[in-house]
Parts: structure tokens; C-alpha cells; sequence
């Protein structure tokens, strides 16, 4: 399968991080996936994110009726969130610390109570988009991963992930105070 110069571009490595990011092997992942401006007639007004977690898609509002979608993955069975809420905060190579339940499920993650370091390995990617109802820490996260294999699956804790590069960009697009729809069905 040949792939576009555009999406090698799109996906290119990016050793200007401060955790150099490797380039994406496009091959693994199904094109539908990759970053797209796409038409999108949504009810919500342009600049708010939608997650359609049965398509495994998220969606940038944007005016004249079109979005910029990306391929995501989502939480696994008993782990989705759904509703209204708003991005609080925004956050550039994040601290990982896993919530008390996950370290109850997951002794392993015991080490990381205090949080993890930022990094590839850290689950929470190059950028972190903290997502908040009201005042109230949802504790769901828009992420970057490097486990490309995630995208379009439902693999996690509950957050949506996104490849690295879709996060970054995704994050430089969005302000604090942005408005999200997580539809389960």
C-alpha cells in the first residue's frame, strides 16, 4: 500500500520534542484512523470536541460545516465515560499518577502513586487534555499514546487516546474552557 507524502508528513518523526517522538508506521494502522478534515454537520457550534465512541472517532467542530476528525482508541468495556463536560486543563509531557482504584486493580502501579515521569513510556503521551464537569476532575483525559496498535480499539482505563502527533496538534487547536460531547452510542 502506497501512502500519501502528505500522511508521511503528518506522522513524521519529530525529534523536537523533548522526548523525541519516532514517525508513526502508517502501515499498522487503518487509514481511516489518520488525521482528516472531513465534512461534518454536527449540532454543536464550531471549536467543540466530540468523541463518537462507537466509530472510534474524534471530531474538532470547525465552521462551514466541517471538522478535523481523528482516529482514537477508548475505554474498554466498564470503563467509558460519556456526557457534557470541558477541557480544564492542558498539559505539555504530563506526570502519570494512576487513581487509587486503578493502583487497587493494578498492584503493579503501586510505584507510580506519586506519579510517573514524563516520557514515551508514560501513559499520558506528549500532551494531556484534562477534562472536567463542571469544577469536578472526571479523572478522563484526551492523550497522546505510542501504542499505535490502540487506535480504533477499546483498550483503556477510560481516557481517549490519540497518536502522538494527532494529540499534539490537537492540543495547539484547542483553548482551556473547550467544550466536550463524549457520545457512547
Amino acid at each position: 500500500m502506497r501512502i500519501s507524502p502528505e500522511y508521511l508528513q503528518m506522522y513524521r518523526a519529530m525529534p523536537e520534542e523533548p522526548y523525541p517522538i519516532p514517525a508513526v508506521d502508517l502501515s499498522k494502522i487503518n487509514p481511516v484512523y489518520y488525521r482528516q478534515l472531513v465534512n461534518y454537520a454536527a449540532p454543536e457550534p464550531a471549536g467543540t470536541i466530540i468523541v463518537d465512541t462507537p466509530n472510534r472517532f474524534l471530531y474538532l467542530t470547525m465552521e462551514g460545516g466541517q471538522a478535523m476528525r481523528y482516529g482514537v482508541g477508548i475505554g474498554r468495556e466498564g470503563f467509558a465515560w460519556g456526557g457534557r463536560a470541558r477541557i480544564a486543563r492542558k498539559a505539555v509531557w504530563p506526570k502519570w499518577t494512576p487513581p487509587a482504584e486503578m493502583i487497587d486493580r493494578q498492584p503493579e502501579l503501586e510505584k507510580y502513586r506519586n506519579g510517573m515521569p514524563p516520557g514515551l513510556d508514560n501513559p499520558l503521551g506528549a500532551r494531556a487534555l484534562y477534562i472536567f464537569e463542571g469544577t469536578r476532575d472526571t479523572l478522563y483525559r484526551l492523550h497522546g499514546t505510542s501504542e499505535t496498535w490502540s487506535i480504533g480499539k477499546a483498550v483503556s482505563s477510560g481516557c481517549v487516546r490519540l497518536l502522538q502527533q494527532d494529540i499534539i496538534d490537537l492540543y495547539n487547536r484547542v483553548p482551556n474552557g473547550t467544550p466536550v460531547v463524549v457520545r457512547q452510542a
